[in-house]
């Protein structure tokens, strides 16, 4: 049964609704976009929209993966730090945004069913406190937070483009 076909109630309804609502501004900041311009970098930073997406994504499906198996899980794929933030060849948004859904449906599954007091170990990092541990409740506040984050800097990369403004 995926969440679609469940009522949450109390937390996990408010977890998964304001993980959602902020995924939608998110969303809502490339709607009508191109790939070129999605692609775009228009501050000096290597930011771009698509890259957003891409980096919010990333993101939510590592922590999520943490959330079930911990840092191993979290750590089993590699990282492209590099072209983590923009669009690359053969990338297009549709897709980008594609995947996006699918991180997101897997993550909206999880908040159904995961004990959100089960914590792991976070990884050793240097912003990370030696030996500390994240509930899964704390993991998805760390991903409302996050997304939060990036889609006030994508509002901003999309007025850049063309005026246009998730929000006013």
């Amino acid at each position: 049964m995926t969440t679609s076909e469940r009522v949450l109630t109390g937390e996990r309804a408010d977890l998964t609704q304001t993980l959602g609502r902020h995924r939608g501004f998110l969303r809502q900041t490339v709607r009508g976009l191109t790939d070129e311009q999605a692609a775009a970098r228009t501050t000096v930073s290597e930011l771009c929209l698509g890259g957003l997406i891409k980096h919010v994504a990333v993101t939510e499906d590592r922590w999520m993966r943490f959330a079930v198996g911990g840092a191993e899980a979290m750590q089993s794929e590699p990282l492209d730090w590099a072209n983590g933030f923009r669009m690359v060849e053969g990338e297009t948004l549709a897709g980008l945004l594609d995947h996006y859904a699918q991180v997101a449906a897997r993550t909206d599954d999880l908040i159904a069913t995961l004990d959100l007091d089960a914590a792991q170990a976070l990884p050793v990092a240097p912003w990370f406190e030696p030996g500390a541990s994240w509930s899964v409740r704390r993991v998805l506040l760390h991903l409302i937070a996050e997304t939060s984050q990036h889609a006030g800097h994508a509002d901003i990369l999309r007025e850049a483009i063309d005026g246009a403004k998730t929000m006013g």
